[in-house]
């Protein structure tokens, strides 16, 4: 699968290919032609992949062959565990989560998951949870604060369950709670955008000590299509909102939103899933690391002054 803008980098790619095939079959010596059109596609890349727009880096995030959550998960954690339901109504699948040890150490992680293919996305209901999935998330969170293991979160979903009986079940009340819960944990909660990070949706599961975005993700309050609609009545605006809602990593750096941005390989997560799974876990043990000899009141003060010093509030005199 390629997009528009990517169509200068696939037309070389064609050149390269024809001019090996030529090269190969001994017609006429190629190989100049060959170095000089690997070196143009590299260059393409950068320059392209450099100063992508918001949209851009939302088709990027979407991309059906990035990694998603148990990608990661069991890419850094081989000996996952995972653990189902809620305890009160069924296991939400669009939420998963369970116990899992990077190199010695035991976390818990969290994860919105979706589906490679139409039946495994509707069984993952498109990454969509329902009440019940952030019921179970903070049930396990529980868990963990009281065995006294890191809670990890890899957020990637297009925004909660948005069907009626979402909201009969509490869909606000289950997230509202998530919130109020994860501020006040006693054990470090890391929190990573791995795709696409959507309104309360994400939020849920992205209250934490350290929050931090892949390089080609997007976190906001609503998505560019759904922006545009509101706007616009129509989704054509899509761009335009994308830019608007300053929603890629750099932007949310910039305002002081998020910790940090994890370098994706050139191109996006799926052009090197090995390396993408690496830069995360060397990202999770070193933020551990500066994480785990806090004592949990400081973790608890410190996590509510970040989250309360976001945003600009102004008191008007009487």
């Amino acid at each position: 699968m390629h997009f528009d803008f990517e169509k200068p980098i696939q037309e070389l790619i064609d050149q390269l290919e024809k001019a090996k095939e030529t090269h190969s079959k001994g017609k006429v010596a190629m190989d100049d032609t060959i170095k000089t059109l690997e070196a143009k596609i590299e260059q393409t890349k950068k320059d392209i992949y450099g100063h992508l727009s918001g949209w851009q880096k939302v088709q990027i995030s979407r991309h059906p062959e990035r990694p998603y959550a148990l990608d990661y998960i069991y890419g850094m954690a081989p000996d996952f565990m995972e653990l189902h339901g809620d305890r009160n109504v069924k296991d939400d699948k669009a939420m998963i989560g369970g116990f899992g040890s990077i190199d010695g150490q035991s976390y818990l992680f969290i994860g919105q998951q979706k589906g490679r293919n139409t039946k495994d996305r509707q069984y993952r209901n498109f990454g969509m949870p329902n009440p019940e999935g952030y019921r179970k998330a903070l049930r396990l969170m529980k868990l963990a604060e009281k065995f006294n293991r890191p809670i990890i979160t890899l957020i990637d979903t297009p925004g909660a369950s948005p069907g009626l009986e979402a909201e009969e079940r509490g869909q606000g009340e289950a997230i509202a709670k998530n919130l109020m819960e994860m501020a006040v944990l006693k054990v470090p909660v890391i929190c990573i955008i791995i795709g696409e990070g959507a309104s309360g949706g994400a939020l849920g599961i992205g209250v934490g000590d350290k929050v931090l975005m892949m390089e080609n993700t997007w976190y906001s309050v609503i998505s560019p299509e759904s922006c545009s609609s509101i706007l616009w009545r129509t989704w054509e605006f899509k761009e335009k909102a994308a830019d608007a809602l300053k929603l890629t990593a750099n932007d949310m750096l910039q305002n002081g939103l998020i910790d940090g941005i994890i370098e994706e390989p050139l191109g996006g997560a799926h052009n090197d899933i090995e390396k993408s799974i690496a830069s995360v876990k060397k990202e999770i043990k070193k933020i551990y690391k500066s994480l785990k000899d806090k004592p949990s009141e400081e973790l608890i003060m410190e996590r509510i002054d970040k989250f309360s010093k976001m945003g600009v509030v102004r008191e008007l005199e009487a």
